[in-house]
Order: structure tokens, then C-alpha cells, then sequence
């Protein structure tokens, strides 16, 4: 009982460190975002008069209206093809265990390794061949094949859990390959499907390398990516960057929080299922 009270304990303590650790940050932000414009605030001083209309300020100067519109298109382009090709590939080779499944999902793990940074200078060139360079879709495109590695492996993960009988009790009754995936094995998928949405999409809204290497109008990046221009032409406005930082992270936080059951319900299905 000691020992189950000092872990206990202990693992209380660390909780609140990681708690107070992650929030301290944000806390700045937003205290720094309510001081004057054109002020360098220090520390976590609360201003003696709140400048609520920084955010509004910001809005209006960075035209986050229009790069509100920008995001969403290349979250509408980017995380509906990645859960279909992950969907796909991941019933391959978890469930269909095609020849060679092995093989190839072991390509889809080196993949994981790949970063972002090692690959960008030929990937400019590749889309600068291609024609793309400042268009949406030299983010999109991109952003599909660099996500797929872990689509597939976290469907497969889902996809590989499935028992056989549910598959040959569907075939009994006729249906294909096709029909097999579905309407069989897609409902059952939904909370995986779910929660690889969410982080897709985080992943998607919060790029910023791609955005700034391939896209040179800023009204064509995502939110994080005109961040880079924002902080060019408002770098020296401390409490308005904090702002436009803010509103940049609102969205990505809602869907978290509206959404987080779901990512909660998957992670827990994967780890009882082994």
C-alpha cells in the first residue's frame, strides 16, 4: 500500500509538472497578446488595460480571412485522399495479406523515417517541374504521399485486429473484395478513421516548412505558413504576433476538443485489442 501511495503520488506530481509546463506557454501568449500594440511586454505581467482589439487588429491585418478559406481547401485536399489510399493500403496488407505484404508494409515503416527537411530541396524541384510551384496543390500533393507512411501503418494496425470469420462469413453470403471493404470493414473502422482524421488534419493545418519553401503568396498557405509573412511585416509587434499566434491555434484546439473522445476511444481500442 506505501509503495502504491508513493507511485500514485508521484504520478500526481508529474501529471501537474507536464500540465503546468504545457500551459505556462500559452498563458504567455495570451497575457503578452493584451498588452499595446508596439510594447515589449516582460514576463507574465497582466496589462492594466486589456487590449482586447489586438485580436480583431490581427484579423484585419493578416487577412486571416482569406487564409482561413486557403487552409481549408488544403485540408479538404490533403486529409479526405489520406484516409482513403491509408484506408486501402492498410485492409491490404492487414486483412487481404496480399503476397509480398510484407515486403511492402516494411517500405511504409521506412517511411516513417523520412523527414520533412531531408526531402524539400528535390521535392522544389520536383514541383517546380511539374508546374505547381505557387498553387495549393504544391502542398496537397506533397502532403498526401509524405503522410501516407503513417496512414497505412495506423490503419494496417486496425485493419490486422479484424478476425477472419467476419470476412468468410461475408463472403458466404456473396459479397467481393470490394463489398468486403465497404460495407464491411469501413463501418468497424470508424473510430480509427476518426482519430487519423484528427491528426491529419492537425498535422495539415499546423504545416509550416511546405508552406513557405513551395508557396511564395502567403494568401495560398496555410494559417502556420503566413505566419512566416505576418511575423515579417509585424516581427517588431510583439503583443499583435502573439495574437495572430492565438487565432492560428484556435481551430486545430476546437476540433481537438470537440473531437477528442473519439481519438481517446481509438487509442484505447488499439491498446485492448493489442
Amino acid at each position: 500500500m506505501i509503495v502504491n501511495r508513493r507511485e500514485t503520488l508521484i504520478g500526481r506530481l508529474l501529471l501537474v509538472l507536464l500540465m503546468v509546463i504545457t500551459i505556462v506557454p500559452f498563458i504567455s501568449l495570451f497575457v503578452t497578446a493584451l498588452h499595446p500594440a508596439g510594447t515589449y511586454p516582460s514576463g507574465l505581467s497582466w496589462p492594466d488595460s486589456p487590449q482586447w482589439g489586438n485580436f480583431a487588429d490581427t484579423f484585419r491585418a493578416a487577412n486571416m480571412g482569406k487564409l482561413l478559406w486557403s487552409s481549408c481547401l488544403i485540408v479538404l485536399g490533403v486529409v479526405p485522399a489520406s484516409l482513403l489510399f491509408g484506408a486501402l493500403a492498410g485492409f491490404a496488407f492487414g486483412h487481404l495479406r496480399m503476397p509480398g505484404h510484407r515486403i511492402g508494409f516494411l517500405v511504409f515503416v521506412l517511411g516513417l523515417t523520412l523527414p520533412f527537411e531531408g526531402i524539400i530541396t528535390p521535392l522544389y524541384y520536383q514541383v517546380r517541374d511539374m508546374g505547381l510551384l505557387n498553387t495549393r496543390w504544391a502542398i496537397i500533393l506533397p502532403l498526401i504521399g509524405l503522410f501516407m507512411p503513417f496512414s497505412v501503418v495506423w490503419m494496417r494496425a486496425h485493419f490486422v485486429t479484424m478476425p477472419d470469420d467476419l470476412s468468410e462469413a461475408a463472403r458466404i453470403d456473396g459479397a467481393g473484395t470490394w463489398q468486403l471493404f465497404w460495407r464491411v470493414h469501413v463501418p468497424l473502422a470508424m473510430p480509427a478513421l476518426s482519430s487519423l482524421a484528427i491528426l491529419l488534419f492537425l498535422w495539415t493545418w499546423n504545416q509550416f516548412l511546405l508552406a513557405i519553401v513551395l508557396v511564395d503568396d502567403p494568401q495560398k498557405r496555410t494559417m502556420a505558413g503566413a505566419l512566416g509573412a505576418f511575423q515579417g511585416q509585424w516581427g517588431t509587434d510583439i503583443p499583435l504576433l502573439c495574437a495572430g499566434a492565438l487565432l492560428i491555434l484556435v481551430p486545430t484546439l476546437a476540433v481537438f476538443l470537440i473531437f477528442q473522445r473519439r481519438f481517446v476511444t481509438a487509442l484505447l481500442q488499439g491498446s485492448i485489442k493489442g
